[in-house]
Parts: C-alpha cells; structure tokens; sequence
C-alpha cells in the first residue's frame, strides 16, 4: 500500500491535503452539467462571427507570477494574450484526487501532439503559493511526466486570488468558498483573441475535454475529432 507523503511545514504552518467527499464527487457531476451549458453558450455566437474585437477578455487579471523554471512573468500579457489555453488550479501537497485530475489533463496535452507551447498552452497555478515555490512545482511537473507547453505559476496570495476569482474557480458561497480543495476539480479552457470561455471537469473523459476545445477553438474545430491523438491509458 502507498503511504501518503510528508505533510510540507512552511514557518509553523502545514500544508493541507486533499480528501475525496461525496460532495465534492456531486460537485463535480454539476461541473460537468454546467460545463455542457457553457459551450452551447459559447457556440452559438461562435456561428454568427469568426472575430470578435480586439481586447483582454472580462476579469482576466494580468498579475505578477512566476514559473516552475524560476522565469517572472505576467498573467494576462505574457501567459493568456491571444491565446488558446488550459487553466487549471492545483497544489503540490495535494493528494488523493489531485494526481489523478493532472494525470487526466495530461492525456488530453499528449492528444494534442506538437501544439502544447505552439498554439495551445497550459498553466497550472498553486493555490498555496506561500507553500509552493518555482522548485516546489518544478519537482511536482517532473513526477507527473509533463511535457513541453505546460507551465506551472506561483505568486503572492493576493495574485493567485486575483486569478482564482476572475476565472471562474470561487464558489458563491463562502464556507465552501475557504475550502481550498473545492477549486481544484475544473479547468478553464478559452481562446483569449475570440473571447471564448468554457469549464469542463478535470476527471471527465479526456475525449470529452478535447471536444470541449472545439467549442473555443476554431482550428480544432475545423480539423474535427480525427485530428486528436490517441487517448494513452
């Protein structure tokens, strides 16, 4: 049996850990529920426009961070500008469903082939930067096998909430709200140039997730779902 890691102390504090509950299981399966809607949302302007104008897309904070490769960057400018991306939230110490929703995410990057870090890109951002540093999520990238394309963040607390509250990972209510281990179960997938937004599941069918992508991206969408790659166990 595997023996759950270390918690992580940082000045007299521990880092917490993620544990499965019921409801986080049933809000995950509205996750997916509201994730359809918002596609259809986004496809049916999709069919009367090809553009939109020029801009940042609503309540995207362009913040300081910085990467697992130790580089400083900015959210919005650097990271989302005109871009097709992935965004999820996560931690190191996390533990239980976290592996397994960046394993999920992994497989729909490697379906994707050479476009991660091309025309696709993924970030994923700590929820506990005072515990997560760039080597901190630089170790947790190198476990997880990721490959080229996918960034790792870390920042100020005030940055990261910056970025959980204007993308969407906040839940209305403030109790469950101050449960850290409630944002971490979706990943936003946009295309910045379009203004086009949508939520999938992180542990919903990778397959599914790709076509998520056709919601918001044109290429994907004109390629159709012959142009992904297999699905790897």
């Amino acid at each position: 049996m595997t023996s759950s890691p270390e918690p992580l102390v940082r000045d007299g504090q521990i880092a917490p850990t993620l544990v499965s509950t019921g409801r986080r299981r049933a809000w995950a399966a509205l996750g997916a529920a509201a994730a359809g809607v918002a596609g259809l949302a986004w496809q049916a302007p999709a069919a009367r426009t090809a553009t939109r104008a020029p801009g940042r897309s609503p309540g995207i904070p362009d913040v300081p961070l910085v990467t697992h490769e130790d580089r400083p960057v900015r959210f919005y400018s650097d990271l989302v500008k005109d871009r097709v991306v992935f965004v999820s939230m996560m931690y190191a110490q996390c533990s239980d469903q976290c592996p397994l929703m960046t394993q999920n995410l992994r497989r729909v990057h490697e379906a994707l082939g050479s476009r991660p870090g091309r025309d696709v890109f993924f970030y994923s951002i700590t929820l506990l930067p005072e515990f997560d540093r760039p080597a901190d999520l630089k170790a947790y990238a190198a476990q997880n096998r990721i490959g080229p394309g996918w960034t790792f963040l870390t920042g100020t607390k005030a940055a990261v909430e910056a970025i959980r509250m204007g993308m969407g990972f906040y839940d209305p209510d403030p109790a469950v709200d101050a449960d850290i281990t409630q944002h971490t179960g979706m990943v936003r997938v946009g295309n910045d140039s379009l203004q086009r937004w949508v939520m999938a599941p992180l542990l919903q069918d990778p397959q599914v997730i790709l076509e998520t992508l056709m919601a918001v991206d044109p290429v994907s969408r004109a390629a159709g779902r012959g142009s992904f790659g297999a699905i790897q166990a």
